[in-house]
């Protein structure tokens, strides 16, 4: 069988002659094209995946093929509580799991109700926002330990991950007499990088605040933390009473500041606007030394506002940097029941109603039209708050009345 031959000669004129024409242009385009959208798929695949990897730890309760299905059109996508008009929301806030000090006791706790359409016909979109005390001595769910409220999330991490904050729900529940939808939980550092991400926030203030001793505070020193001799040295004392009923010095221990001095020792923060970072809102947030623990729930709350501010202003959503900061900061330090889809639902229906404003700002307290007592005598619990009439009664019709 003969083969065509090819004349070397031919071939080299042939490519020689398309070599001096002007290339093709489609063909050129289509490559571009195909490059531009091969490398759009792969950056989405990795935001996608980075996104995903981010929720799961956030949001460990679903997963991604429940958060796709539940995005698809004509899928119901109603948040517990959104048919009846009102979802509620615990925020915590806790140093955070391994830090000294209570890393997982539940200082900073609030009741985020929210009205999506208003309460009655043709009635605004509304948003309360309520502090529980960190004191409320309570009964921890499914035991009959009388505990601080703090003190239950702790309890139920340690049955297991997770269930802290199915604990504190429970417990939430009881004491405001409202059904508590949802929580979510943020320690230190995710806090102070949430601010960094966001680029601060500004706080005003009508006069100078300071606090000279919180961040200074002496402790009974250890070899770890508390290292740094009281000047002059003060000890802490263990005393017994004598049948005589005198008190008798039996042991003394000495007391240490923290090696790690936080907030500069000193925090002050002047009269007027001041654009806080993450380190001095987290200073801020926890001052309650030389004010108390109500009046610290009063800055958070201004705190909140102002972050909620930044995140709804113009460009922070849609800047791909802050987002993507945003989630970063969130990832390991903050956690929710809430499934993916449910954490997008939420933050859509606030994106519709980003006008809303808190319509009402509460702390529960002890002053003399509080809701709480802080009773005498109480031995081994120390300072505790006990609600007014021994009964939730009060608290329950605060909730119900929220507008």
């Amino acid at each position: 069988m003969a083969f065509p031959s090819f004349s070397p000669s031919k071939f080299s004129s042939s490519q020689g002659s398309r070599a001096g024409n002007t290339p093709p242009k489609k063909r050129s385009w289509k490559k571009w094209g195909i490059g531009i959208l091969l490398l759009g798929a792969f950056v989405g695949g990795v935001l996608f995946w980075k996104a995903n990897a981010i929720l799961g730890r956030i949001a460990p309760k679903g997963n991604i093929l429940s958060n796709i299905v539940k995005s698809l059109p004509g899928v119901e996508n109603t948040l517990a509580g959104e048919k009846e008009g009102r979802i509620n929301v615990a925020l915590l806030g806790m140093r955070g799991k391994g830090v000294e000090g209570g890393g997982l006791l539940a200082d900073t706790i609030m009741i985020l109700s929210f009205h999506p359409q208003g309460k009655g016909e043709g009635d605004r979109p509304k948003a309360a926002l309520v502090s529980i005390p960190r004191d409320l001595y309570v009964t921890v769910p499914g035991t009959s330990d009388k505990q601080k409220i703090n003190a239950v999330h702790f309890y139920g991490e340690e049955k297991g991950a997770g269930q802290g904050l199915a604990a504190m729900k429970t417990i939430l529940t009881d004491v405001t007499g409202v059904p508590i939808h949802y929580v979510a939980s943020i320690d230190f550092k995710g806090f102070e990088e949430l601010i960094d991400a966001v680029g601060g926030v500004s706080i005003t203030l009508d006069a100078p605040f300071t606090e000279p001793m919180q961040f200074r505070e002496s402790h009974v020193c250890d070899a770890n933390v508390f290292t740094v001799p009281t000047t002059p040295l003060q000890y802490e004392h263990k005393y017994v009473t004598t049948k005589s009923g005198r008190r008798r010095i039996v042991k003394s221990y000495p007391l240490c500041y923290n090696k790690d001095v936080e907030c500069g020792g000193v925090f002050n923060l002047p009269a007027g606007t001041s654009v806080l970072n993450g380190e001095k809102a987290l200073c801020f947030a926890r001052a309650r030394v030389t004010s108390n623990d109500f009046e610290r729930a009063k800055r958070q709350h201004m705190i909140l506002e102002a972050l909620r501010a930044k995140l709804l202003s113009l460009g922070t959503l849609s800047d791909f940097s802050k987002v993507n900061a945003i989630l970063g900061s969130l990832g390991d330090n903050a956690r929710t029941d809430m499934e993916g889809w449910e954490m997008k639902r939420f933050f859509d229906l606030y994106l519709e109603n980003k006008d809303v404003k808190i319509s009402q700002d509460f702390v529960i307290d002890n002053s003399e039209n509080g809701l709480l007592y802080a009773p005498e005598n109480t031995g081994a619990a120390g300072y505790i708050l006990l609600p007014k009439g021994n009964n939730y009664d009060r608290i329950h019709e605060l909730f119900r009345k929220i507008p």
